[in-house]
């Protein structure tokens, strides 16, 4: 009977490693930026000074949106492998729980699911992982749906080219520092984790 558990170990691990093999990959390896389309260059609603203006903000802004989409992604991806496998380990457990024997190897199953169950809820709470994902694709999604309305429809912005590129990047701004203020807000602290790891008192119960 033993070696059935092994079996089981085994595919247990072999599927938990092996799901996590993407979720590495993303997590090491940059992601690249794909914006697409016509840029403010090739646009025909703006003089050639102000095509200089928003082609040169726009490369300033490069390293911010590279550093929001690595997140995204990262985060992401994280964020579903810990959610497919705290799921799969809360169904794993109780199952395993009513099968598992006298015998020690029955027993190693369990405590693995648990183990790796309850490391990745930790993971996922210290870090904060799925609001920190939110935080940077919310920060992106919105930027581009930005810069797409400029390049389409500038005469929502304003009057003429200067209130129009004063408003765009005062826009562009505030999604910068919205952005950076969840992304801090999302930063676990030494505070957090002892007010995590602190006893509820008897008044905090009630």
């Amino acid at each position: 009977m033993n070696e059935y558990w092994f079996i089981g170990i085994a595919v247990y691990l072999l599927i938990a490693l092996g799901t996590f093999v993407p979720v590495l990959k993303i997590l090491l390896k940059p992601v690249e930026l794909h914006p697409g389309g016509p840029a403010f260059h090739e646009s025909p609603h703006f003089s050639e000074a102000a095509k200089l203006k928003l082609a040169q903000h726009y490369e300033r802004l490069l390293g911010s949106l590279s550093y929001w989409k690595n997140q995204a992604e990262k985060f992401r991806a994280f964020h579903r492998y810990g959610l497919a496998w705290t799921i799969t380990a809360a169904v794993l457990v109780p199952i395993l729980a009513q099968a598992i024997g006298a015998d020690g190897v029955s027993k190693w199953l369990l405590t693995i699911v648990s183990i790796h169950g309850s490391l990745l809820v930790g993971l996922s709470k210290g870090f904060r992982v799925e609001q920190n994902y939110k935080a940077f694709r919310a920060g992106e999604s919105e930027f581009y749906d930005l810069y797409r309305r400029f390049l389409d429809s500038p005469d929502d912005f304003g009057e003429n080219e200067d209130e129009q590129l004063a408003t765009y990047f005062s826009q562009v701004e505030l999604i910068r520092r919205t952005t950076r203020l969840a992304e801090l807000d999302n930063i676990p602290t030494i505070e957090d984790s002892a007010q995590r790891s602190k006893p509820k008192t008897r008044s905090s119960r009630k």
